[in-house]
């Protein structure tokens, strides 16, 4: 599983890059979301984790350039990863095109039971 991860802080990428090694994903590091964007125009990836604030453009912004997209990556899964906890931040990063959203600190049983939803999702389209 090839994942890229949109995030500012290097230290939260190394704690997601270590989890996600333990179960034997792939997962490439964007520092800002024009630089994330850029990756996805290079490389396919199975899902995109999305910090929200960032320097420069934010991960909303990004989701709905993401979600603009005319070809096959526009539908790649997008998991927000924010430490916003505002009562409506989940039902917004929705709205705006997130498949699932996950609270910092990213917990691993938290980030492995979202990307475990968005696996099923899948299965069950190819099902249908």
């Amino acid at each position: 599983m090839n994942i890229l991860f949109v995030e500012d802080d290097a230290m939260n990428r190394r704690v997601v890059r270590d989890m996600l090694t333990v179960a034997g994903a792939s997962m490439d590091e964007a520092p800002d979301a024009e630089t994330g964007l850029r990756m996805i125009d290079e490389r396919e990836y199975d899902i995109v984790l999305m910090d929200l604030r960032m320097p420069g453009m934010d991960g909303l912004t990004a989701i709905r350039h993401l979600r603009a997209r005319a070809d096959a990556k526009a539908s790649v899964p997008v998991i927000v990863v924010t430490a916003d906890t505002a009562v409506d931040i989940c039902q917004n990063c929705v709205d705006q095109g997130a498949d699932e959203v996950i609270l910092k600190p990213v917990a691993m049983n938290k980030l492995f039971d979202a990307i475990g939803r968005l696996i099923a999702r899948g299965s069950q389209s190819i099902l249908n």
